[in-house]
């Protein structure tokens, strides 16, 4: 399997929930750092960090619209579909990923916290 496939399958998997699932997807040293938030590390941080905000996710259905690979690094551009307290949520977002033996290394994600925060409000 590719970097880009691992990571197509990686983005599906999101619509699961299934914080195991998404964290095997990481090396064990590996780090997720959404940019707006400090970076975490290591699998006991990367279950209570995505299990501690997709807990209030419901419908969620990541629309991947570009991406792209270049040896160990692959970038995906998407639009993140969810209802967070009952308020539908589209953030668009890019997500770039250094790989290392098929699993995420470091996952950095890039988008707008105020077009998150507006929709909540909305």
């Amino acid at each position: 399997m590719s970097n880009a496939d691992t990571i197509r399958t990686f983005i599906e998997a999101w619509s699961r929930q299934d914080v195991d699932e998404l964290v095997d997807y990481f090396a064990a040293d590996g780090t997720y750092h959404n940019m707006p938030l400090e970076p975490v590390t290591g699998h006991a941080a990367l279950r209570a960090s995505i299990g501690g905000f997709i807990t209030s996710w419901k419908n969620v259905e990541w629309e991947l619209t570009h991406i792209a690979e270049a040896g160990d690094v692959v970038m995906a551009e998407r639009i993140d579909r969810m209802t967070v307290s009952g308020k539908p949520i589209a953030l668009p977002c890019v997500g770039v990923f250094e790989m290392q033996d098929g699993k995420i290394a470091c996952w950095r994600d890039y988008f707008d916290m105020a077009s998150f925060t507006k929709a909540l409000q909305d």
